[in-house]
């Protein structure tokens, strides 16, 4: 496929919603993995007045670097680090109130995430083929946990922070 092929397909696919591949890094991501060696490009086409647009093929190494990379992310089981815990032990300066506000507004959004996501696999329902319904279950159930976790935190948020301590120095 060609750059534009292959953002089309993406597109379709909504591969968004699975990855950080932005439509604008695709040409410089493909000249990257041309140089890497795992695709190469087999032509070059010109339809009418169009720009002429080089055809990419995956290579044997890309192949077997994607069953690398699909085979790691199968057996990965680590949990990442959410920037928002780190966060949370570094809220001396912020009261009660205003903690509590943060957090009602970043359980509102991801509710919002969630209504989407819903609404998303709603939509795309007829075209869900075999594993695509369990990532969309995965994402759900990520999300739903996400707000149970905030729903705790709010409920306990007056008697958490209580017990916070006043300053960050320590002796």
């Amino acid at each position: 496929m060609h750059g534009h092929q292959i953002r089309r397909a993406a597109q379709v696919d909504r591969t968004e919603l699975w990855s950080d591949v932005k439509p604008g890094s695709l040409y410089g991501a493909l000249h990257r993995m041309q140089v890497e060696g795992v695709i190469e490009a087999v032509r070059t086409e010109q339809e009418g007045n169009r720009p002429a647009r080089t055809i990419y093929a995956l290579t044997s190494a890309g192949a077997a670097e994607l069953i690398d990379h699909r085979d790691e992310a199968l057996r990965d089981t680590r949990l990442r680090h959410d920037p928002v815990d780190l966060a949370l032990q570094n809220v001396i300066d912020l009261g009660e109130d205003e903690l509590r506000v943060i957090i009602v507004a970043r359980r509102k959004a991801l509710a919002a995430q969630l209504d989407s996501w819903l609404a998303l696999r709603e939509l795309a329902a007829p075209h869900i083929r075999g594993l695509e319904w369990t990532t969309f279950r995965h994402t759900e159930l990520r999300l739903r946990t996400e707000l149970a976790w905030h729903d705790e935190l709010l409920d306990q948020l007056p008697k958490l922070m209580a017990n916070q301590p006043t300053s960050m120095t320590t002796s």
